[in-house]
């Protein structure tokens, strides 16, 4: 995901999108846990998916930023 995209997102977006991104998460977290987890290394990058989509959610709430 790139961060061109994000920031280009309302707040409405992300938040639905984080949303998205976390049960991707769960999903793969108990694909993985399951033993059918096609590409473990994918948890790490939705993970940082989230924190992306936190970090340019928050700069859009602080006054002055975004």
């Amino acid at each position: 995901m790139e961060l061109k995209e994000l920031l280009d997102m309302a707040p409405e977006e992300l938040t639905e999108k984080e949303k998205k991104l976390r049960k991707e998460l769960f999903d793969c977290r108990f694909q993985h846990a399951s033993g059918r987890a096609e590409n473990p290394a994918r948890i790490k990058q939705i993970r940082r998916d989230i924190a992306r989509v936190k970090t340019v959610f928050r700069a859009k709430q602080v006054p002055g930023k975004g």
